[in-house]
């Protein structure tokens, strides 16, 4: 048995004597800016990530570092607040952890959130956009090493955003008259910012928003099984196509576009559950 076999085990061992409904359906990542969609969870229980063995906390504003669960609707919901990310020093496996043990825990269905610079022209600093497709330009994957015997050696990730799920989310961001871009985004290392020459690269590839995170958690959910799907919400102009970059700027922006996607995650989540059972 591999050892991440062995610790995603106890991780969900220890999760579960903290927290006795942790068994979700559905998984959320909240990105930056982002973790009080929280509030959609129907008595939440939470606990922090650092309390949980083998299960790394992040660093970063904005990513309080939390587990929560309860009930949205008729699912049962898992909600990660606030990721790591490999320009914390963490390796892509270490970021993809919490993910894989939502996973192990019960959740077939993940859905990410993150903040993410516009690349393409006319996407604009609030806007949110459905992930088709990334592009891994970091370096990093979380399958590297040897085969974690959680999933195939070689996952296939022709539809590693799960069709049927981005239809669904598209339905749901009309029926709560949010609009809703389409688009791939890019994974870059980060911490720095990309260079005005990289974002013209990037345009040049294909990517119309880039950011530093997802892409891992992603790789991670599908090869052990998991549909996934992901918002981004488009937080700024990328370098060379608007002003200054910062981090502040990052957050007060998902801020402001949060209540948007969390009309978004209701939709979809509600539509994802079926109608509700007569009283």
């Amino acid at each position: 048995m591999s050892a991440l076999l062995d610790h995603l085990r106890e991780s969900a061992a220890a999760v579960q004597a903290r927290i006795a409904g942790a068994s979700p359906e559905v998984a959320l990542v909240l990105g930056s800016g982002l973790a009080g969609a929280v509030r959609l969870l129907e008595d939440p229980e939470s606990l922090p990530l650092a309390d949980v063995p083998h299960v790394r906390a992040p660093s970063v504003s904005g990513h309080p570092g939390r587990f929560a669960f309860g009930r949205i609707g008729r699912l049962r919901v898992g909600v990660l607040q606030g990721r790591l990310h490999t320009y914390e020093g963490w390796t892509a496996a270490e970021t993809a952890y919490p993910v894989r043990l939502l996973v192990t825990l019960g959740a077939r269905v993940i859905v990410l959130t993150n903040a993410s610079g516009g690349v393409r022209e006319g996407l604009r600093a609030a806007d949110w956009m459905l992930v088709t497709d990334h592009l891994n330009l970091s370096g990093k994957n979380p399958l590297e090493g040897p085969n974690p015997r959680v999933g195939p050696r070689f996952p296939d990730l022709s539809q590693a955003y799960d069709p049927g799920l981005r239809t669904l989310l598209l339905r749901a961001a009309e029926r709560a008259g949010v609009p809703l871009h389409e688009g791939v985004y890019a994974m870059m290392a980060g911490p720095s910012y990309e260079t005005p020459a990289e974002i013209r690269m990037l345009r040049r590839l294909g990517a119309d928003a880039v950011g530093m995170s997802t892409v891992p958690e992603v790789i991670a959910a599908v090869h052990q099984g998991a549909r996934v799907a992901c918002l981004s919400c488009v937080t700024n102009a990328a370098a060379g196509l608007g002003g200054a970059l910062s981090h502040a700027e990052v957050e007060a922006t998902a801020r402001s576009a949060e209540e948007g996607g969390v009309r978004i995650l209701r939709a979809f989540l509600e539509m994802l559950g079926g109608p509700a059972e007569p009283g």
